[in-house]
């Protein structure tokens, strides 16, 4: 069984929900607290153990890249000044040389596209794949639990899932509960944005995947799905016919930073979360919710 050493975010998007803070800014790049999004969910991939970041990007996402990289005068600045904490902290977010791949979807075709363009990065050898839009808040990370899981079943492809309230469950995609094996179960089909009348559960897809490569093979044969875009559910869905597909029930707190809710939501919870800023922020927000007189 091959180790699993190589993550896929996809970091194309425009963003739209996001405009103007999107419009010269990648939303990836948009901060919770003090880190952007894309740190974290990187973080996440280097605790779980991966050791290649490719990125999938687009026009105007410069920016990822130059934030993956070091900035010479930046640290001559801080060095000079005797700021070792910021020199430190820059420095545990660098990825180690040679870590990191960048390659350009080109044309805004979907998930599954997006995957398929880093097919040669990742090669014949599972990978994970990360939507950046979400955040999971957990410790250990969602990746790290999903890793861990894989390599209990023996490998296979495994999608993070988590519950929602069933009238909800037309926004997402659904899977249908099959044998477990602990927080793991056999995935007995998967449903896109069904009516709650006709959803297999009340458990949505999550944006963390483990998938085996030959996902790319489909992805190139896939044709167009929901919305015009090649989709990667689509091509889940013909792998799990002739390979093991596993759903995994995870430990953590979502937070979809793709929507204005969810980015303000996840600023609250890591800030409230942080030694030198949650009591303070406490107060500032008992300040807002009381009434004035």
């Amino acid at each position: 069984m091959k180790p699993i050493r190589k993550a896929i975010f996809p970091v194309a998007g425009l963003g739209t929900r996001f405009l103007p803070a999107s419009k010269a800014m990648p939303k990836e790049m948009l901060t919770i607290v003090d880190r952007p999004i894309i740190q974290y969910v990187v973080d996440e991939a280097a605790e779980a153990g991966i050791e290649h970041f490719a990125f999938v990007t687009g026009r105007g996402k410069s920016a990822i890249e130059d934030h993956f990289d070091r900035q010479p005068e930046l640290e001559e600045t801080l060095a000079s000044r005797g700021k070792t904490a910021e020199l430190k902290t820059l420095e545990a977010c660098l990825p180690a040389a040679g870590r990191t791949s960048f390659t350009r979807q080109q044309a805004p075709l979907g998930l599954g596209h997006a995957v398929w363009c880093a097919r040669d990065i990742v090669g014949d050898e599972p990978f994970a794949l990360i939507l950046p839009d979400v955040l999971v808040k957990s410790s250990p990370g969602c990746l790290k639990q999903m890793m861990d899981a894989w390599r209990e079943l023996g490998g296979g492809n495994l999608t993070a899932v988590e519950e929602v309230p069933r009238d909800q469950v037309s926004s997402y995609g659904v899977v249908g509960v099959g044998h477990q094996h602990g927080r793991a179960f056999e995935l007995d089909g998967m449903v896109e944005k069904p009516k709650p009348e006709d959803a297999p559960s009340n458990l949505i897809i999550t944006g963390r995947y483990i998938l085996e490569p030959q996902i790319f093979e489909l992805l190139e044969r896939q044709e167009p799905g929901a919305g015009g875009e090649i989709q990667v559910t689509d091509a889940m869905l013909k792998l799990a016919e002739d390979r093991p597909f596993y759903g995994y029930r995870f430990d953590g707190t979502t937070y979809d930073c793709g929507s204005k809710i969810g980015f303000l939501a996840a600023n609250l919870a890591y800030g409230l979360d942080r030694p030198d800023l949650g009591d303070r922020l406490r107060q500032e927000i008992d300040a807002l919710l009381t009434p004035t007189a």
